[in-house]
């Protein structure tokens, strides 16, 4: 049976990604290395807990040796590695911890798999998921981020990105490690952790607390479905050419504000208010330090070469979305 690695499989993505393919293919062993800190929560892989194709392992990507020995025990072919911290906020207050993680644990995968597999390049692959943030800003015109486009990052979460990037290149061109890049749009759905923006914003409106919209809510966002995004990872995964990199987007724009209001209205909706109850919550702060104004991915590659579309639109997204976070809220 073939084993594949996915780290961070106990967070948002890794989560839907590991409920999607588990049961797709009996005949891969999944094993979810994960931190468990606190964007991680195991109760989202119930359903797959005892299924017999996977597989958890508590571990720190920052603890060499660890993943060393999980390497020679479980002898992988594939890597798919999710494990980041991710929040900008939490960037700008703590960078170190970024680069802790998402530099140093990334480099410490690449050197494991590069001793474990020992120069064999067939059936082999590290698949690195990164971020749209690497490339910097766009303005209002601005064409949407190509893969060939340079990198230009501006917090330090998007620099410890980069970085990480750079090093999966680097341990490709160098030892020739079979390597794949993904960079994704804001990805949105089911799972992810309270302090973003679209569970933050829910959680709010339904107890009726105030809503922060940073600066004047105009900047853009590509808004990416998690569930089109685990199929894109699939797609990359199994059918990917080694070395490339592929953007996905979701191919839907909106600025903050826009969101945010899009959301009242369907959360008073879902809950019997009237409408433009939760309006007055909305509440303008200090804009976030280096905020950039827009992102946008242009995911042509991806649709051309392996046939990838996204499936949900982000109406249908949002209301799937929201309809998962009320019925959490009413189990609480």
């Amino acid at each position: 049976m073939e084993t594949v690695f996915i780290t961070g499989g106990a967070g948002f993505i890794g989560s839907n990604l590991l409920l999607y393919l588990v049961p797709r293919h009996p005949d891969t062993c999944f094993v979810n290395l994960d931190k468990l800190t606190y964007a991680a929560n195991l109760g989202y892989l119930e359903a797959i807990a005892h299924a017999p194709n996977y597989r958890f392992e508590q571990v720190d990507i920052c603890d060499l040796e660890a993943l060393r020995r999980l390497f020679g025990q479980y002898q992988p072919q594939g890597v798919i590695h999710l494990a980041a911290e991710s929040h900008v906020d939490r960037s700008i207050e703590s960078p170190f911890a970024f680069v802790e993680t998402n530099v140093m644990g990334t480099l410490n995968l690449l050197q494991c798999a590069k001793e474990a597999w020992n120069g064999a390049t067939d059936g082999h692959r590290f698949y690195h998921i990164s971020t749209d943030e690497v490339y910097g800003a766009l303005s209002l015109d601005g064409t949407p981020f190509r893969e060939t486009d340079r990198y230009d990052p501006h917090s330090p979460y998007s620099a410890s990105k980069a970085s990480s990037d750079h090093f999966v290149h680097a341990y490709s061109d160098t030892y020739g490690l079979p390597v794949v890049i993904s960079h994704c749009s804001n990805n949105y759905g089911p799972r992810q952790y309270g302090e973003k923006l679209i569970p933050l914003v829910i959680d709010r409106i339904v107890h009726s607390q105030p809503i922060p919209v940073y600066g004047t809510g105009e900047n853009i966002r590509d808004w990416l479905f998690v569930e089109d995004h685990v199929r894109a990872i699939e797609a990359i995964y199994l059918r990917g050419k080694d070395r490339e990199v592929y953007n996905i987007g979701g191919e839907h724009e909106t600025t903050n504000i826009a969101l945010v209001k899009r959301l009242v209205g369907l959360v008073d909706e879902r809950l019997g208010r009237a409408e433009g109850t939760s309006l007055s919550l909305i509440q303008f702060v200090a804009d976030r330090l280096g905020h950039d104004f827009r992102y946008a991915i242009d995911a042509t590659k991806l649709r051309t070469s392996l046939g990838w579309t996204p499936l949900t639109s982000f109406d249908e997204g949002l209301r799937l979305t929201v309809d998962w976070y009320l019925e959490l809220s009413t189990k609480k």
